[in-house]
């Protein structure tokens, strides 16, 4: 079906879209398992990708059993994470163009992420890019997160748009089933963590964030045909 509305504003996703954190999760995921003799296996990562952090660390609980709780598993990422983030964190191919592109033709851009604020102003901060956004959201910011489409029409309504009007940058399933239920365009950016993953409704599946698709969508030339 043809789209009626133009796209006025941009919303990214963080973990595994802008930067290579889903990469980290898995690092990070499976030291904390094999540190109690368990195993991070595809098929757990595919059931934590996109969710809040307490809601990913209560299902790797539930699915080996383990005994302590989100909080002490959540201490223990965040103390590993702390030590590789300085030397492994790194974005996406095609992250800058697109953040200047959108600058240069002032199409107003935020970030809506299932991950917390303490750690969102810890990878944003690395690049000091916090203020290149309009507004953050995160799982703080919302009571239902993603698959919930919650995320996605707080972000329109802060924008004073319709969810139509609002272009969302997804690389899971999860995120961009909220996407799509939000009534955003929906453009789905598979990593290669998340490439198994169904994107039922996406309008675009783009091969990275340079892909000239998502530029054409938004109606801004795109930098790689120089």
């Amino acid at each position: 079906m043809p789209r009626t509305s133009p796209i006025r504003a941009v919303v990214f996703d963080l973990d595994g879209l802008m930067f290579n954190t889903e990469q980290l999760y898995q690092q990070v995921g499976g030291e904390v398992l094999r540190r109690r003799g368990k195993v991070l296996t595809r098929e757990l990562l595919d059931r934590m990708i996109g969710r809040p952090s307490r809601i990913s660390l209560q299902v790797m609980i539930d699915w080996h059993q383990l005994d302590c709780d989100v909080e002490t598993l959540q201490r223990e990422n965040d103390m590993i994470f702390e030590e590789i983030l300085p030397t492994q964190l790194a974005p996406m191919h095609g992250l800058w163009q697109l953040l200047e592109s959108l600058e240069s033709h002032a199409v107003p851009k935020a970030i809506g992420t299932s991950s917390r604020r303490a750690f969102v102003d810890k990878v944003l901060g690395n690049f000091e890019l916090s203020r290149r956004f309009h507004f953050i959201l995160t799982s703080e910011s919302v009571t239902r997160g993603k698959p919930d489409p919650e995320i996605y029409l707080q972000a329109a309504s802060r924008f004073g748009l319709q969810p139509s009007e609002v272009m969302v940058l997804e690389d899971s399933e999860i995120g961009c089933r909220a996407a799509v239920a939000s009534g955003a365009m929906a453009v789905a950016v598979p990593s290669e963590h998340t490439a198994s993953h169904a994107f039922p409704g996406a309008a675009i599946v783009a091969e990275t964030l340079a892909d000239r698709r998502i530029y054409a969508a938004l109606d801004i030339p795109s930098p790689f045909d120089r």
